[in-house]
């Protein structure tokens, strides 16, 4: 089944247009753009003090989730206000990987791999590598801007 696709700009997700129509994306990058650069609810307890302690985020349609327990995004949005170190690219891989975790767990991957690293000044790499279940790896490459997330609250 094909998503409508989805790329990302410097500007945030976009929609790709295929001529006057929408394009389709056959693959799993859409996907990945959701999962990982949709904002997921956090709980209370995870919201860092120097952030809005009543801004949980979250996707509306997690209110009532088809499968009990899903959720649908990523915490990255969390180090919108994090210091480029070490224990921040860690918790963003584990951000990325909880948020991918759902392609194993309905065997649209095998594995999922996740690297970060400082690309500059304010600024993240993230790699994803999933495994599909006949052995190919595909690779998907996003820059992450901090100063962007931190723009979102200021709005």
């Amino acid at each position: 089944m094909a998503d409508v696709a989805l790329v990302m700009t410097e500007a945030g997700g976009d929609l790709l247009l295929d001529g006057l129509d929408l394009a389709r994306d056959d693959g799993l990058e859409t996907a990945v753009i959701i999962s990982l650069f949709t904002d997921r609810r956090a709980e209370p307890d995870q919201i860092p003090p120097e952030l809005p302690q009543d801004d949980l985020r979250g996707y509306w349609g997690d209110v009532q989730p088809f499968v009990e327990g899903d959720r649908t995004g990523s915490l990255l949005w969390l180090l919108a206000r994090e210091k480029q170190l070490p224990q921040t690219l860690a918790r963003a891989e584990q951000y990325c990987r909880d948020a991918l975790a759902w392609m194993i767990e309905d065997r649209v991957a095998t594995r999922v791999d996740v690297a970060a690293s400082h690309l500059s000044m304010g600024w993240m790499l993230i790699v994803v590598d999933l495994y599909r279940p006949q052995g190919e790896r595909v690779q998907y490459r996003y820059n992450y801007e901090w100063s962007a997330q931190a723009a979102k609250r200021a709005a």
